[in-house]
């Protein structure tokens, strides 16, 4: 049960916080001062603070900065009755995570402990890349095939500098747990660690996350606002799925790597951080370099340090460990004792594709502990999920799916069905596999086995056929 401390000098406001949060099923502990939140936080350290700006002795500004000086990472959400006040911005450039305007609804204060504990989560909890410095509260990239040792070895490489970072790979394939190593292995670990997925954000509202907003900026702007930038000062902000940024907000992301400037949105005045960026995305920057839809700037200074992580089918030797590892999770999870997956299981899971890799995995192994009634996890626990309808050989795999369809083809007449039949399959073959690896036609022919040109040929093929 996450723990949350407030700090107020008003009874009321603690007695309202301690009955909403102990509703939502949070451990509430009250402080009416700065000195005592000092205390209480010495003595068993809350997952997340609520502190009121404006109280008698030791205002919320310096217990703030005496609270960063304990724990640089503690989170620490202010609250203030004035929406224009200056104070709610020092308080976040002493480190405050965010702050509040009284009154708030329940539902904003909802979303807003929500964001903070997953941000708690990601700073705290560190990540092991050696089985010997595992444990269960931390979590652990797994593998020790030669493609993931070459990881290893690189996220020792770099964690130590300040440089930019560019993880790329397919999705599910754990960029972020290789960002989150980097980040506990570096400088930076005391600082804070935040993640803005630049796909999951409106364009209109992810320049204000980023750099934050002038009251009045902008229609609903009714507060001054500081962005990610800002907050994270010293320390290391994620930018995942930098491929689907808009091209105007990437300038301002060149201006923040060349000089670390930027302003927020609705001002003119230029402001510092010091931030180190490491971006990630799914998407080949090379092919939106040529369609005019990435700077081509931006892509050198971000690429300055690459690191490709290998999809799940290319590292099959690691699948094993992968299964056995989530076994241990979810059995802790689920409060289960699982002794272990059949050899069959584990001889199916080496032979289906993963199109969505580590991530898939997890969710296959996550549902078969919950359907297993048995001591080992067998194939029959991942009945409709997509890795048992993958089963076996790849040829038995399509002569199973093909014929459930071949009957129903022949029910219809017609002289044409074998060719109709070859290119159509053809066709969704390839449409399938340049789906699945996000327009790479590089590695869209290396899953269908075939060369690029090939592959090239069959599209304008496809192409000139679909105009007719």
């Amino acid at each position: 049960m996450n723990k949350i401390l407030v700090v107020d000098d008003q009874k009321g406001v603690r007695y309202s916080f301690k009955k909403i949060l102990g509703e939502a099923g949070y451990e509430v502990a009250t402080a009416s001062s700065g000195e005592e939140a000092i205390e209480l936080t010495a003595k068993s350290e809350p997952d997340l603070i609520f502190m009121d700006v404006k109280m008698p002795g030791m205002d919320g500004l310096e217990t703030l900065k005496r609270l960063k000086e304990m724990n640089p990472k503690l989170l620490v959400i202010m609250m203030t009755a004035y929406s224009t006040t200056e104070k709610a911005i020092t308080a976040m450039e002493l480190g405050a995570y965010d702050y509040l305007t009284k009154p708030f609804d329940n539902r904003r204060l909802t979303e807003i402990i929500k964001k903070a504990l997953e941000v708690r989560k990601k700073m705290f909890c560190p990540v092991a890349v050696d089985e010997t410095e595992y444990e269960m509260e931390h979590e652990r990239i797994v593998g020790s095939s030669s493609a993931m040792l070459e990881i290893f070895k690189k996220i020792g490489q770099i964690a130590g500098s300040d440089m930019t970072a560019l993880l790329r790979g397919e999705s599910g394939t754990g960029k972020e747990l290789i960002a989150r190593a980097i980040y506990n292995h570096s400088p930076r670990a005391d600082k804070y660690f935040l993640v803005v997925n630049c796909a999951a954000i409106p364009d209109t509202l992810l320049e204000s996350e980023l750099f934050g907003h002038e009251r009045g900026a902008f229609t609903g702007a009714d507060t001054k606002r500081i962005g990610r930038f800002e907050q994270c000062h010293g320390g290391t902000l994620f930018l995942d799925e930098i491929g689907d940024m808009p091209l105007a907000l990437q300038a301002k992301i060149l201006r923040v790597l060349q000089d670390g400037s930027f302003t927020r949105l609705g001002s003119t005045e230029p402001l510092k951080c010091n931030v180190r960026i490491i971006a990630a995305t799914n998407k080949s920057l090379e092919e939106m370099l040529k369609q005019g839809k990435f700077r081509e700037d931006l892509y050198y200074r971000l690429n300055v340090i690459s690191l490709h992580i290998p999809p799940l089918r290319e590292r099959r030797e690691d699948i094993k460990d992968l299964a056995q590892h989530f076994l241990s999770v979810f059995n802790k999870e689920l409060n289960k004792d699982k002794k272990g997956i059949s050899a069959d299981t584990l001889k199916i899971f080496e032979e289906y594709h993963w199109p969505g890799n580590v991530r898939e995995l997890e969710n296959v192994m996550h549902r078969a502990m919950v359907l297993c009634q048995k001591d080992y996890i067998s194939h029959e626990c991942c009945t409709g999920l997509p890795v048992a309808e993958g089963m076996g050989k790849p040829a038995a795999v399509m002569e199973n799916y093909l014929l459930k369809a071949i009957n129903s083809i022949f029910s219809y007449s017609g002289g044409s069905i074998y060719q109709d039949f070859l290119s159509t399959a053809e066709m969704l073959l390839i449409k399938k596999a340049i789906e699945i690896t996000h327009g790479n036609q590089v590695q869209a022919a290396k899953l269908l086995g075939i060369s690029r040109n090939t592959l090239r040929r069959k599209l304008e093929e496809g192409g000139s056929n679909n105009k007719k």
